[in-house]
């Protein structure tokens, strides 16, 4: 499971370092691409296909299930880190997430999030409150 906050750098080529504690389990491959809220996401190889596969199994009759999978497959990249541990964030998905030198990397469970430390210090700032306040179950039986 992929937990915590991390703050690495891309470098001048636009690559990044991907966590260390996260490098084992990544090494056979990943997937990055566009996620939500103008951040990126990177799956472990198999993860993107399982996501992939019930995106695809959408009916395409259905105009947001064309456009979301359109959205996730169109911008993905899949990638070996190198024996670094570095990856490379092509352009498109550095402007889609409007990434500068300093980013933040957070584990969402499943995957990694990847955003411009800025983005997400302004995320954070809006999304605390009301986590910290929550007052009912988002998740039943979860809290």
């Amino acid at each position: 499971m992929f937990l915590g906050t991390y703050t690495p750098r891309l470098d001048d080529k636009g690559r990044l370092f991907l966590p260390a504690k996260y490098r084992d389990r990544l090494q056979s491959g990943i997937v990055i691409t566009r996620g939500h809220e103008k951040s990126l996401v990177i799956y472990p190889s198999d993860v993107f296909e399982s996501l992939a596969s019930r995106a695809m199994a959408a009916p395409s009759t259905n105009k947001r299930a064309r456009s979301y999978t359109r959205m996730l497959l169109s911008g993905a990249s899949d990638q070996i880190p190198d024996k670094q541990g570095r990856i490379s964030v092509p352009p498109h998905l550095r402007q889609y997430a409007g990434l500068s030198r300093d980013i933040t990397v957070t584990g969402v469970g499943d995957h990694l999030e990847v955003w411009d430390t800025e983005t997400w210090n302004a995320e954070l700032a809006a999304i605390e409150d009301d986590y910290s306040d929550q007052e009912e179950e988002v998740f039943p039986g979860l809290i």
